[in-house]
């Protein structure tokens, strides 16, 4: 299989944010890769693994970084694959990682989700990979039906629950 997608992260120590992405293609059955880089410690490696994700099939790629968060830029500035970062709370709150992703110089785009929110990036890549898959685009319409329905049950749920005071 040639992976779709590449999740990549700073350091292992990312891995129980990330795995929330690799779980989500997993269950969209998209293939993909994972692999640790560092922007600082392995740059030589990241701009090698910038230069021959398109060649290898990579169609969006997934970086997490904590801290200074320089990997999903960095890795955007040497390709023209679609990056979408994920902040990861590594310290203040994640809120450095945040802004050091989401603030690109003009002319190297990533798109940024949530702090932690590697599910919703591997979400939004699998949006972005359906644009061309209809079976990815199916799947997507399946499970934000199932999200819908979640709600519709809770509601039914709630409406059991009673209180003096609670009206309907």
């Amino acid at each position: 299989m040639t992976p779709l997608v590449s999740i990549i992260m700073g350091s292992t120590s990312d891995l129980p944010i990330m795995e929330k992405a690799a779980q989500t293609l997993d269950a969209f059955e998209v293939p993909f890769e994972i692999v640790a880089l560092s922007a600082h410690r392995t740059p030589v490696e990241v701009e090698q693994f910038a230069g021959t994700a398109k060649a290898r099939g990579v169609r969006v790629i997934i970086a997490g970084a904590g801290m200074s968060a320089a990997l999903p830029g960095v890795i955007a500035a040497q390709t023209t694959i679609p990056v979408i970062g994920v902040p990861i709370n590594a310290s203040l709150d994640g809120m450095d990682a945040l802004l050091s992703i989401v603030q690109m110089p003009p002319g190297i785009p990533v798109a940024t989700v949530g702090i932690n929110a590697a599910q919703n990036a591997a979400l939004l890549a699998l949006q972005i990979l359906g644009n061309a898959d209809e079976q990815i685009a199916q799947r997507l319409v399946a499970h934000k039906q199932d999200l819908k329905q979640k709600i519709v049950k809770a509601n039914a749920e709630l409406a059991k629950v009673s209180y003096k005071f609670k009206v309907g």
